[in-house]
């Protein structure tokens, strides 16, 4: 039987032989399972940074290996949660333990309750203390008759510090990434995280551009409050993003009201096929925005443009110093922008550029040529074949 500090010692060395966060928690628990510590379930809760999520759970089970989920941040406002161990670990940052296997062992949290239902005899939780002062929880459970031995629990003791930092080294992997992909979009952030961050550094990429923007937005925000303003904006953008991710694109800039997407083509044989995702998005969104509801009742419905092209754009860092902007540049994203301009002027709710229709060419009717700053000739300019909604 192996002896609790080879645990330790794995633990203190990274948790190298484990790549994902469930690997490292199903080998630390095998591991001390064979030290003779018997393990029944144990749980590791890490809080996250991130704009929907509050945390992630990690849920080990002798049966059936570990399982992962996710809490909103809403979860934080229920009774379940408040009157959890997890809250008052939290709040106290000291360790909470039941012997469940007591006649007289108080079963004040209902999670106590189930467990002792399932045949756990003991439960404890610890804090795992990050350095930067958050806590965060792992639990530990066991059905042996009379619960963890004296010396068993303090074997749980001795892992609690090496694996608080190894679960402080994993979450802020995970943090940089949610925070990389919340700003800058994923596949922007990929090329962050891989180390593509030199100022200068740029590549050229054939791409369906997406260049929308709110009609009528100086008026609204001259009849809204500050807050009914963002919230304005945050229902707008809600139509678009979602949408824009499920069908393959990349959100790279918030402009105002306006925002700017690409759609990456892989290869000259795959333009059609992203341009037609990229004009099943833009009816999908069409629709999202026409069914928000009017902000007040003396203002108008929501309004949006959108033009979109095809084309070679320079996608990498711009910028001065150590403050980049990982974003696309290029004719044809100043095209882009010119067009949905046009189709403002024209009233029209969807305008691609020829180059786009091109590619569906039976989705689209000529409009004509508009002249376009910044061009010296003419620009043909299509709009949908169907009747805008």
């Amino acid at each position: 039987m192996e002896d609790i500090r080879f645990v330790v010692d794995w633990l203190a060395g990274g948790a190298l032989s484990g790549t994902r966060s469930e690997d490292v928690l199903a080998e630390l628990c095998q591991r001390m399972v064979e030290c003779g510590i018997p393990l029944w379930r144990v749980a590791v809760f890490v809080t996250t940074l991130h704009p929907d999520v509050m945390g992630r759970r990690f849920l080990w089970q002798a049966e059936s290996g570990v399982t992962t989920s996710e809490a909103l941040f809403a979860i934080t406002e229920t009774d379940d949660f408040r009157t959890s161990p997890f809250a008052t670990v939290y709040a106290t940052r000291a360790p909470l333990r039941r012997r469940l296997a007591d006649s007289d062992c108080p079963t004040d949290f209902a999670i106590l309750r189930d467990l002792r239902a399932e045949g756990a005899t003991d439960y404890a939780a610890f804090p795992l203390l990050f350095t930067d002062g958050t806590i965060h929880v792992a639990t530990w459970s066991t059905r042996q008759p009379g619960g963890f031995t004296a010396n068993q629990f303090s074997d749980l003791e001795a892992i609690i510090a090496p694996l608080a930092r190894v679960a402080e080294i994993r979450a802020l992997r995970r943090t940089a990434g949610n925070l990389i992909d919340t700003y800058v979009g994923h596949q922007t952030g990929e090329r962050i995280l891989a180390g593509k961050i030199r100022r200068g550094y740029v590549e050229a990429i054939r791409a369906s551009i997406w260049l929308s923007d709110m009609r009528g937005f100086t008026a609204q925000s001259e009849q809204l409050p500050p807050q009914a303003i963002i919230d304005l904006l945050n229902r707008y953008f809600g139509c678009q993003v979602p949408a824009i991710l499920e069908h393959g694109g990349e959100v790279l800039k918030f402009m105002g009201d306006g925002l700017l997407a690409i759609f990456p083509i892989a290869g000259e044989n795959d333009a059609s096929a992203v341009c037609a995702r990229t004009l099943a998005c833009a009816r999908e969104v069409r629709g999202r925005i026409a069914e928000l509801p009017h902000q007040a009742d003396n203002t108008d419905a929501i309004r949006f443009g959108l033009a979109l092209h095809v084309g070679e754009v320079m996608y990498g860092n711009i910028g001065g110093g150590n403050r980049l902007d990982f974003t696309c540049i290029g004719p044809a994203v100043n095209l882009a922008a010119r067009l949905e301009k046009v189709a403002a002027k024209l009233g029209e709710t969807i305008v691609a550029s020829a180059d786009f229709a091109s590619h569906s060419p039976h989705e689209f009717m000529r409009l004509g040529e508009f002249p376009v700053a910044g061009f010296a000739a003419p620009q043909i300019v299509f709009g949908l074949a169907e009747p805008s909604e």
